[in-house]
């Protein structure tokens, strides 16, 4: 029963669900995206004063803001591959859009609640070696832009696993394992840089899993996209845009900057793979979720 709104969100591909349809789908929407990036980053090479590895280090504002918004093009291959391979549009891949509005704002305020509490409980953080990446009130200015960026690359991830493929996967397969499961190993791969076989790298997997995970409970209890959207949101506003290493990939919107290795990532190297710190961080997205779930019976 808890997961009868998801029956309603999986209807539109009841009528276009066969694997290979799904599978011919990924395919195209993956390589829609990279030939739009493509263009982006070569548009981004000719304009004066911009290049693509801007995007790709994003240790600048604006070259974070860019990267944030280039995640507009996945939202847009996941429309034109809905429309074209399936009949569906954007409404259909995302649910009611006033009951996604509504959950979306609960969960991110159930998030950035959670954080807030954290950030109050020890163990504190120390200030010492501590530099502000820019005076507050630029980084206040700049909040919008950069909650609006975060919204686009948070909602086009949801859109891609758990508006089309988690939909798609459902419409085909009762049983919760397969849709849960299926498209969160393909989120879960997506935050893996290849090539990279440290302890950090796969903790960052096993981490964006079970966070998917999260996000697809709360996709088929809601029935809508929302909920999803603002549990990313929340955590990755806080993730970009509070601390973040001097010139470290995706450092461009952080409001605090600490010495590089002074947030730990180094030492992970020579741990194990499953520590006290690192069921932590995993028991922390299940807090959040749990957060998540409290707000909504409101």
């Amino acid at each position: 029963m808890a997961y009868a709104p998801h029956a309603r969100f999986v209807a539109p591909a009841l009528a276009a669900a066969e694997l290979p349809r799904l599978a011919f789908g990924v395919v195209a929407i993956e390589g829609l995206y990279k030939l739009f990036l493509i263009g982006f980053e070569r548009g981004l090479d000719a304009a004066p004063g911009f290049s693509a590895h801007m995007i790709w280090y994003a240790n600048t504002a604006t070259g974070l803001l860019l990267q944030l918004f280039s995640f507009g093009f996945l939202a847009l291959a996941v429309v034109l591959v809905a429309r074209l391979g399936h009949g569906r549009g954007l409404t259909s891949l995302i649910g009611p859009i006033g009951p996604s509005l509504r959950a979306l704002t609960w969960a991110l305020g159930a998030v950035l609640l959670f954080f807030a509490l954290t950030e109050l409980l020890p163990p504190y953080w120390m200030a010492e070696g501590q530099a502000q990446a820019r005076a507050p009130l630029h980084w206040l200015a700049l909040l919008p832009l950069s909650l609006l960026a975060l919204l686009v690359q948070c909602g086009a991830e949801e859109l891609f696993y758990r508006g089309y493929i988690q939909q798609q996967l459902a419409a085909r397969f009762s049983r919760a394992w397969v849709w849960m499961v299926l498209p969160n190993i393909a989120f879960a791969l997506a935050h893996w840089e290849l090539g990279d076989f440290t302890i950090p790298a796969a903790q960052y997997v096993i981490w964006a899993f079970v966070f998917g995970v999260a996000a697809s409970d709360l996709t088929a209890r809601t029935g809508n996209l929302g909920a999803a959207i603002g549990f990313h949101l929340g955590n990755n506003a806080y993730a970009f845009l509070l601390f973040s290493e001097y010139a470290a990939p995706d450092s461009g919107l952080a409001l605090f900057l600490f010495p590089s290795g002074a947030l730990g990532d180094a030492l992970l190297d020579e741990a194990p793979l499953f520590t006290t710190a690192f069921f932590t961080e995993l028991a922390g997205v299940g807090l959040m979720w749990l957060a998540v779930r409290l707000m909504l019976r409101r």
